[in-house]
């Protein structure tokens, strides 16, 4: 997990140096589709990203699949994410 000083940091560091911005973990450009979001995205659940699972229990809330949502959300929980 990247804490927010860390993003800020390095997004200050790619603007003063002109960089486009690259993701933190995989140093890639922002995906161009939304296959290619929710495959980045799926690859970070599978790694058990804290911030990941909360996302994919949000999106599966919204979806109306709260039993999913609530799993999400739960092992977001347990891997230290205090906004699940």
């Amino acid at each position: 997990v990247i804490c927010k000083g860390c993003c800020h940091a390095n997004k200050v560091r790619m603007l003063n140096e002109l960089m486009l911005h690259k993701c933190p973990f995989c140093r890639r450009s922002g995906p161009k589709t939304d296959e290619e979001r929710n495959t980045r995205m799926m690859k970070r659940v599978e790694a058990n990203d804290p911030v990941a699972l909360r996302e994919m229990g949000r999106r599966r809330y919204k979806e109306g699949n709260t039993k999913s949502a609530f799993g999400y959300y739960s092992k977001a929980t347990e891997l230290g994410d205090v906004g699940a």
